[in-house]
């Protein structure tokens, strides 16, 4: 994929901006922070668009760094599909890949620096009473820890030992000690670290003891010579933690520039009829509700991959829907847009019948076969024609044809002449069914004299249906995709209701017995099509002989 030329603008591109007109000497230096608990989802799309891109807007560089501070869930296989989907959007790190474990040994020298400057202390307090206000307090009274004023050295003994594996999960927390008076609750003395005998996917059992997320991202930012720490709305209120973290972990000198890292927050990307939380896309993998996480149902890159966008239609859609403060709903329309723009300049055209039905061209001899040059892109001559054989007999789709039509059907009909694509115009002479009285096959008569569908007095034919030889079809299996939740959005799931509630039992639709034209016998993994009067599809990448529909011809969306 060549380089993206993705540039958003917007107050982020401000701030920068303004830090850099009165640091004229500093350089642009963001990072990409995800979990290795997962595959990275279109919502995350945004985030490594904002990242990457404010590098490259203003010369400067972005780091890829795993956030790995938390065990429990972190599997190499999600580290490597995360760099497969940075590449395949077109974004590079060069040679700055770290992991957040790899400063564990830092963040744990920082903790006892805080420590030793009494901004730290051994708490015993649990996670929940840690939330009870006879601990926390509310809004207009603090309330303080039994062990806040633990002496220096028993702390420091204590968060040894805790190092040292001798204290089981959730005896101890170390927890800075910073303003019980707060209105900001995260400066609360938060938690810093906790206990986890959980081994670690690349430390193994070395630590039992892991930093939280809000001391240790401050410090990874700093040791890398970030600049600006792009992030998620939700972290706005913890931005006084991340910068009092920053403030007393380093001395004088340690850090490239006074006053940074700075954190500055945007508002995520949240679409109708998906769900983005991590936690149920794992669910409906590891319940076997989808194939895999890349089903090209999920909204992981992956699935998105698989199911045919590319990584140019998915950053258009991302600048379209521009960065904010404050978070919005856009429609998944919007994202389908962009690849249906994308697909219908570039896809070449073919045919495919979904629910053939068999028409016996009764005046065509049945030892002849002739071809009829279609174009592969009715807009771009330039791309040329393929030859498609015609025999006498022939399959089209069933929804092209109608014993008793409705009003104004202009397709092929008892009595009716109706144009074959590119070929002949025919007229529907018999109907022949079979026992149970649905229709075997559909005898017609051809008006040979009409190439390419041009009458040859010049009368008007309204119906167009596309058509195959049925000596020369194919078989194959399509995959016909909706949405995977019901739910517009996601966010207002009602109480006592959980995501499984709302999955679309119409996802995914398989149709077997489907035919090709030939043509399609040869296209390779990841290759897309126009399939005329039906959508776009690509070859599927997992199952062989499959093309899954990517989108629609039109918005197949319920008007409100």
């Amino acid at each position: 994929m060549e380089e993206n030329k993705v540039e958003i603008s917007n107050f982020i591109v401000n701030f920068i901006k303004e830090d850099l007109a009165a640091n004229p000497e500093m350089k642009v230096h963001t990072r990409f922070p995800p979990e290795p608990n997962g595959y990275l989802h279109i919502g995350h799309c945004k985030a490594m668009a904002i990242d990457f891109g404010m590098a490259r807007r203003f010369g400067g560089i972005c780091n890829l760094r795993m956030d790995d501070t938390n065990p429990a869930k972190e599997e190499t296989e999600f580290v490597d599909a995360i760099k497969d989907d940075i590449h395949w959007l077109g974004f590079d790190w060069e040679d700055r890949f770290y992991f957040g474990s790899d400063y564990f040994q830092k963040d744990y020298e920082f903790a006892v620096r805080l420590i030793k400057k009494g901004l730290a202390y051994v708490c015993e307090l649990s996670p929940e009473e840690m939330r009870d206000p006879k601990y926390c307090g509310d809004v207009n009274h603090p309330a303080v820890s039994p062990w806040r004023d633990r002496p220096i050295e028993e702390s420091l003994d204590l968060f040894e030992r805790m190092k040292n594996g001798e204290f089981p999960d959730g005896k101890y927390t170390l927890r800075a000690k910073i303003d019980l008076a707060s209105g900001n609750f995260w400066l609360r003395d938060p938690a810093i670290y906790r206990i986890r005998h959980v081994e670690h996917h690349r430390q193994g059992d070395q630590w039992c003891i892991y930093p939280l997320y809000d001391f240790a991202h401050p410090i990874q930012d700093a040791l890398e010579g970030v600049t600006h720490s792009l992030c998620d709305i939700n972290y706005e209120i913890h931005r006084p933690l991340y910068n009092w973290v920053i403030e007393n972990v380093f001395e004088e000198g340690e850090l490239a520039y006074k006053g940074f890292p700075r954190q500055i927050e945007f508002a995520r990307m949240n679409l109708t009829y998906t769900v983005l939380s991590k936690r149920f896309l794992r669910e409906l993998v590891e319940g076997g509700v989808v194939d895999g996480w890349d089903d090209p149902r999920m909204p992981t890159l992956c699935g998105l991959r698989r199911r045919g966008y590319s990584g140019e239609s998915i950053l258009r859609f991302v600048e379209g829907a521009g960065v904010a403060k404050s978070e919005n709903l856009i429609d998944i329309r919007q994202l389908e847009a962009c690849i249906r723009n994308e697909l219908n300049e570039a896809a070449p055209r073919r045919i495919a019948i979904q629910n053939p039905i068999k028409v016996v061209v009764t005046n065509y001899p049945a030892d002849q076969e002739e071809t009829f040059d279609l174009p592969n892109h009715p807009q771009k001559p330039e791309l040329g024609t393929r030859a498609v054989p015609f025999t006498r007999e022939l399959y089209i789709d069933a929804s092209d044809f109608a014993e008793v039509p409705p009003p104004k059907f202009f397709r092929m009909k008892p009595g009716g002449e109706v144009r074959l694509m590119g070929a002949y115009l025919v007229t529907c002479n018999e109907i022949v069914k079979n026992e149970d009285g649905s229709v075997k096959e559909i005898h017609c008569t051809a008006d040979l004299e009409t190439r390419n569908g041009n009458p040859a007095d010049g009368h008007k034919v309204k119906g167009t249906i596309h058509w195959l030889s049925a000596k020369n079809a194919v078989p194959a299996t399509l995959r016909l995709y909706e949405q995977l939740t019901t739910l517009e959005n996601p966010a207002e799931l009602p109480e006592g209701k959980s995501y499984t509630d709302f999955l679309n039992p119409d996802s995914m639709k398989v149709v077997e017995g489907a035919l090709l034209e030939a043509a399609l016998a040869d296209a390779v993994p990841g290759e897309k099509f126009q399939f005329v009067r039906d959508g776009y599809y690509v070859k599927d990448t997992k199952y062989e002989n499959t093309f899954n529909r990517v989108v629609g011809l039109k918005d197949s969306f319920p008007k409100k």
